[in-house]
């Protein structure tokens, strides 16, 4: 049955949010520890963060080049399912690994976030074409908030497949947890079918080399005149510093709790509290939106953020692990969410691809900065606690710098 395209477009959050939390936040930082890496602590923290880093960086490089072809081209779907199958290759890939095999675990992760994050670009692009600028709040907030249910409807069949490997006829966690592998490329690509069908396009180009030397003219064109789009150009400083926040705690959380010595199953189940609080409360901030205004929405969310580095860096016990997973669901989804809505209203609609493309070139700098902060501070220390504090100026200097942006 043929479904609208603004649903299909938020099924794709749906889709990916399956490698954000089994794999990303979840089994990827626990399995690479504990099973691939098995040596230091902070050597495999900061193996993962320079991971992180360097896919997160190759992603800011090209991001504005490959928003100016979608746009020349009408590219948008073609390079977001390129990107996808990259990512859901690579996750694939991470199945089979045994034991010790630290480096192609860290290789084939590295790809499954390029993948994540490249077709994220022409995704976040799509809201302008799927969406009135009036319900660009509304719809944004669904697409997050499925993001969180789809990722955490996986995410609990997999921990109780970890936790109870018997069910499935398996032998052991270590078992489950590469089979929660396959599972989570098997879902991210079922669920990007109705974007595929329903969200209509039709592309006035093929891939060519004209086509990148035209991006190419037009990403240096819109580089040059960024400042003639103040809101939007002060909006992409202060969302480079609070974002890197935001990434840095959703990356890095597991690993944290790891070097303090708690339970991994109680990481793992609070990290599934994270996704059934956060899709409710995904839908709840885009309405906050729309009644206050995104900016003072994000505001608020900010100043949680803030409370929440705080919080985390005096954390001792599992409870206040749990504590801290239920404060980040009630705000993660709402600040991404209201970011992505609050910039489609500061950009030109015919660009937007290509404004996206610095949008995510920003967004993903931050993630290049926040986890080598984290494990580069925590390593010099030997203190994850000095490396959680150093978000802490990220927030209040992103929340400094939006004050100063206009709500439109």
């Amino acid at each position: 049955m043929p479904i609208s395209p603004r649903v299909a477009w938020a099924l794709y959050d749906f889709a990916n949010s399956a490698f954000a939390t089994t794999v990303m936040a979840g089994f990827f930082p626990l399995f690479f520890k504990q099973y691939w890496h098995q040596g230091d602590p902070s050597a495999s923290t900061f193996a993962l963060g320079v991971v992180n880093a360097a896919s997160s960086a190759l992603i800011m490089i090209l991001a504005p080049l490959l928003g100016a072809i979608a746009d020349q081209g009408r590219l948008h779907k073609a390079l977001l399912f390129g990107f996808s199958l990259l990512g859901i290759a690579a996750t694939f890939g991470l199945a089979p690994l045994g034991p010790g095999l630290a480096t192609a675990a860290l290789i084939l992760y590295g790809f499954g976030l390029i993948g994540f994050s490249g077709a994220n670009i022409f995704y976040d692009s799509l809201l302008v074409e799927v969406a009135k600028p009036q319900d660009y709040e509304r719809v944004s907030s669904l697409g997050f908030a499925l993001g969180y249910l789809g990722g955490g409807l996986l995410f609990a069949g997999n921990v109780g497949t970890v936790l109870n490997p018997a069910l499935l006829g398996l032998a052991s966690p270590e078992q489950a947890i590469r089979l929660s592998f396959a599972s989570v490329a098997t879902w991210w690509l079922v669920f990007s079918v109705p974007l595929c069908l329903y969200v209509p396009q039709k592309p006035i180009a093929k891939p060519s080399l004209s086509l990148v030397r035209q991006g190419w003219r037009q990403c240096v064109a819109t580089l040059s005149h960024l400042r003639a789009h103040r809101p939007a150009f002060l909006f992409l400083i202060a969302y480079w510093l609070y974002i890197d926040g935001v990434d840095t705690i959703v990356r890095m959380a597991v690993d944290y709790g790891l070097n303090l010595g708690l339970a991994w199953k109680d990481l793992i189940l609070a990290l599934l509290l994270v996704q059934f609080i956060g899709f409710p409360a995904a839908i709840l901030f885009g309405r906050l939106g729309e009644s206050i205004g995104a900016k003072r929405a994000i505001f608020l969310g900010l100043w949680v953020y803030i409370g929440v580095t705080v919080f985390a860096a005096g954390l001792s016990s599992t409870a206040e692990f749990y504590v801290l997973a239920g404060l980040i669901g009630l705000v993660q989804g709402g600040v991404q969410a209201l970011s992505r809505s609050l910039y489609a209203h500061l950009i030109p609609k015919a660009c937007a691809a290509e404004f996206f493309g610095f949008y995510n070139m920003l967004g993903k700098f931050a993630a290049v900065l926040g986890p080598f902060l984290v494990g580069a501070t925590g390593l010099l220390f030997q203190d994850p606690r000095a490396g959680i504090l150093s978000v802490l100026v990220l927030f209040i200097l992103g929340a400094g710098l939006l004050h100063q942006v206009p709500a439109r």
